[in-house]
């Protein structure tokens, strides 16, 4: 997959302007994307997918975002949906990919809705923000927590991920202005009063243990590695891929630069210092995200269910990698002048996607750090937000 993306290479990296003019993924790029088969590498072969290794998966994803960083964005999260649809009722998978199996499914995932029961299913409410890739798709993932009779919040809370058709809810098209990924038109979603039958939802504390996929029968591993290292697997793997593109611009950039003290930056040692320190960082981030990548996909292989710790030190290892190479990246946008940050210079553009990325809630270090130490040392986390994205 990655040499036939490779292929397109010139055409992805010329798109990304138009990518972020338009607030949009460009219907060019997303048309390579569809063509290439990328949003299909996790896709149950069932349904005509590929279902590559994740490890797979989440090389592509570096690769097209090294050449742009909102494509690389909406095939890393567009692109794992259909690893959670693979264990979804039979019924709602044949109405999303009976006709077209290329049909593209949005999220997010963050329970901001609330389900209401009633006969049948529920009567779903809400708004939710960042919906990457949402004008290419036809139908979504939207979190909502379960509901009592009079549609507020039940206790105990319960998550559900719901599933629902393109004619069930609204693209609010202009809420998305930011300062980075712009091209993945990570727009606001409304839903109201749209009834969702209790075939198209799953439990969220199914998927989050792994009881989800082994329920439905499942036996390739990747379909049993867990939700908490699969779903962040794209955004990390973009972010990583950005700072590789940074890196490879600042290259291309730095090496006839002549710096306004008259010193050319193949004589600066701590120019070169930084540029080999930042490359060395940001190959780690890779080995570190593939190597956990492939560490779960072997332990379920074995017929081992990762522990609830095993799933914090893979978050650790998730994470770190994201910032680790965001701040190496840093390190060189930071020595490649003022005129790197001009518009027409892609540093800057990969330099913004890389940040906005990183402000990702998958990548917020404090939780699942503090929860990794905690398993590290014997003690049970406490019940809570802490672990619901453990």
């Amino acid at each position: 997959m990655l040499d036939t993306i490779m292929e397109r290479a010139e055409q992805i990296r010329e798109l990304g302007p138009a990518n972020e003019a338009l607030g949009r993924l460009d219907d060019k790029a997303a048309s390579i994307l569809r063509e290439t088969g990328v949003i299909r590498l996790l896709q149950p072969e069932a349904h005509g997918g590929l279902e590559v290794h994740p490890r797979e998966f989440a090389e592509t994803v570096m690769g097209i975002a090294s050449l742009d960083g909102s494509t690389g964005w909406i095939a890393g999260i567009v692109g794992v949906h259909p690893w959670e649809m693979a264990y979804a009722d039979p019924k709602v998978r044949e109405e999303i990919w009976g006709a077209d199996p290329d049909t593209w499914i949005a999220s997010p995932y963050a329970p901001m809705g609330i389900a209401r029961p009633v006969d049948g299913g529920y009567i779903f409410n809400g708004r939710w923000q960042f919906s990457s890739g949402t004008d290419h798709c036809d139908w979504i993932f939207l979190g909502g927590m379960l509901g009592d009779e009079d549609g507020k919040m039940a206790m105990p809370p319960r998550s559900l991920h719901l599933i629902l058709p393109r004619s069930d809810y609204e693209i609010v098209q202009d809420s998305w202005d930011v300062a980075g990924l712009k091209g993945t038109g990570s727009k606001d979603i409304i839903v109201k009063d749209a009834f969702v039958p209790t075939y198209r939802t799953l439990e969220y504390s199914k998927v989050v243990d792994g009881s989800a996929p082994r329920e439905a029968g499942l036996t390739n591993p990747s379909y049993l590695m867990p939700f908490s290292c699969v779903f962040p697997l794209g955004i990390t793997s973009a972010v990583i891929g950005i700072a590789e593109g940074a890196l490879h611009h600042h290259l291309a950039y730095q090496r006839n630069r002549v710096q306004i003290t008259g010193t050319k930056i193949k004589d600066d040692p701590y120019v070169l210092y930084a540029i080999s320190e930042a490359a060395e960082e940001i190959k780690a981030s890779r080995t570190a995200l593939l190597d956990n990548c492939s560490r779960m996909y072997d332990m379920v292989a074995a017929g081992h269910v990762p522990t609830f710790a095993e799933r914090a030190a893979g978050r650790r290892t998730q994470v770190r990698a994201a910032w680790r190479a965001c701040q190496a990246m840093n390190e060189i946008v930071v020595r490649s002048g003022g005129n790197a940050m001009r518009n027409d210079n892609p540093i800057q553009r990969f330099w913004r996607d890389a940040h906005v990325g990183l402000a990702h809630a998958i990548h917020v270090p404090g939780s699942v750090y503090h929860v990794s130490a905690l398993t590290d040392l014997d003690i049970e986390p406490p019940q809570g937000p802490m672990r619901s994205m453990i």
